[in-house]
């Protein structure tokens, strides 16, 4: 079972305290918002990209300008940002009718690309400036470009060639790095507390388990529609909305572990919780992401994509874990206080570099304003109070009761924001606000928690020193 080392734990929730007071120091004011008219173009084409029935000529006719430009009368430009690239689900043969390749400004500016015709063009062996252009969607680069406007049926469209190879910023690869390795091996971690009898409480003490889990994937979600709706989010912001069901459709993680043991709560069932809402969401993310985006036109949700990142990230560490503690198991329990430590310091680094690499993001304060502030909190906050109203409301201890609470308020951010990086680009999210999100909740969610214990002390007494098993 899970021993934390107090000392470790103490300087963890320190830096925890400090790293969310640098990160709202450090975000930007009330930065007046940008105009929406890039946004705009890019529903248009993404709308037609996702419509069985999109009218493709459209693309086809801003593949052949582009083509067809005097270049040598285009601006030189250099800019960071990044490569966006619209897939017809519809499959036409025609390669210029297939897709549009997109280059955003960090500021949100956005270009049509001009790619050459022939595809080998755009290949890993060909030597021109597309050389693998594919391979570069969604990564942070550099780009030396030629740019104009050019008019299509009355419209005007902004083009762009390259006039360098784009490059890759180094911090933008080593973050996209690190926060892989980091769930991998913070699931690892994880794995090397667990034993099979964690899972075995399902089956001999079911009744705090089946209402933990149904509250993890039943309620939260729901919970997360309902606050979507309510604050418009689903109409106005579609990806802050499917961010949030994505961060409600994950499981719980090492940080409702290290809440539960700083509440005095069941440690116990928190990480059989844990591990069994982890195993269970390979079937429950995917799928609760799919429903309840079911329907909204700019969304289709990559089912496969999250499947396997939830198979290579979480459960196959997990069994790694779990199969080293059970040849070494003496190796196992010395290692946990210090990898519980360094995965919850990590998480939180990762999170404030991931939310300060996008500060640019934050400048639109309608998007990122104190309503999604707000909505993030009561998110987390919720949840915390509603698994402690549900669990006593069934007759639940106030022991386990602070555990169930925790777990269900508290979510595998990591996850969240790793599943969000890879399927932001084959979703078209626009302004990364499913990552945005994912991170905002990775925070706030521990000033919730820290909030919650306190709130536990009148409101759910335990005996101090003693240890309540029963159901």
């Amino acid at each position: 079972m899970l021993k934390m080392n107090r000392t470790c734990s103490d300087r963890s929730v320190s830096g925890l305290v400090v790293g969310l007071m640098v990160l709202f120091l450090s975000l930007p004011g009330n930065v007046s918002a940008q105009t929406d008219t890039n946004e705009a173009l890019y529903k248009q084409l993404s709308g037609i990209a996702f419509s069985a029935e999109g009218d493709l000529s459209l693309f086809e006719k801003l593949n052949k300008t582009a083509r067809d430009q005097n270049w040598a009368a285009g601006t030189e430009t250099q800019f960071v940002g990044n490569l966006r690239i619209l897939k017809s689900v519809q499959a036409p043969a025609d390669e210029n009718r297939a897709r549009v390749y997109l280059l955003r400004k960090l500021s949100g500016e956005l270009y049509i690309l001009s790619v050459p015709a022939d595809p080998a063009a755009r290949t890993e062996a060909s030597d021109s400036f597309y050389a693998g252009l594919d391979g570069i969607s969604g990564s942070k680069m550099v780009f030396n470009v030629k740019s104009l406007n050019a008019d299509i049926n009355g419209t005007t469209y902004p083009l762009a060639t390259f006039t360098a190879k784009p490059t890759q910023m180094k911090l933008d690869k080593i973050f996209k790095i690190c926060i892989i390795l980091m769930l991998f091996f913070v699931m690892v971690g994880m794995g090397m507390t667990l034993t099979f009898k964690d899972f075995a409480l399902v089956f001999t003490k079911p009744r705090g388990i089946i209402l933990g889990e149904i509250l993890q994937f039943g309620f939260m979600p729901f919970l997360a529609m309902c606050i979507g709706r309510l604050f418009g989010f689903y109409e106005q912001y579609p990806f802050i909305f499917v961010g949030m069901i994505l961060i409600t459709a994950t499981p719980g993680g090492v940080t409702s572990n290290l809440m539960t043991y700083y509440a005095k709560g069941d440690l116990a069932r928190s990480i059989s919780l844990t591990s069994f809402s982890t195993v269970m969401s390979i079937v429950f993310t995917p799928l609760l992401l799919a429903f309840y985006c079911a329907g909204m036109p700019e969304i289709a949700i990559p089912v496969k994509l999250v499947v396997q990142t939830i198979l290579v990230l979480v459960i196959i560490p997990l069994v790694v874990g779990m199969a080293i503690r059970g040849k070494w198991q003496t190796f196992a329990e010395k290692a946990t206080p210090f990898l519980s430590a360094l995965g919850i310091i990590a998480l939180l680094v990762l999170i404030v570099a991931g939310v300060l690499s996008n500060l640019d993001a934050f400048a639109d304060t309608d998007r990122q304003g104190v309503k999604f502030y707000t909505t993030i909190f009561l998110l987390t906050m919720l949840g915390m109070l509603f698994g402690l109203g549900f669990s006593k409301l069934v007759g639940i201890n106030n022991y386990q009761t602070r555990a169930i609470s925790l777990e269900t308020g508290l979510r595998n951010s990591a996850l969240a924001m790793t599943i969000a990086l890879l399927i932001q680009d084959s979703m078209g999210d626009f302004y990364s606000s499913m990552f945005i999100t994912s991170g905002m909740f990775g925070l706030i969610m521990y000033l919730a928690g820290i909030i919650s214990i306190f709130i536990y002390k009148p409101l759910l007494p335990v005996a101090t020193g003693k240890t309540v098993h029963q159901e």
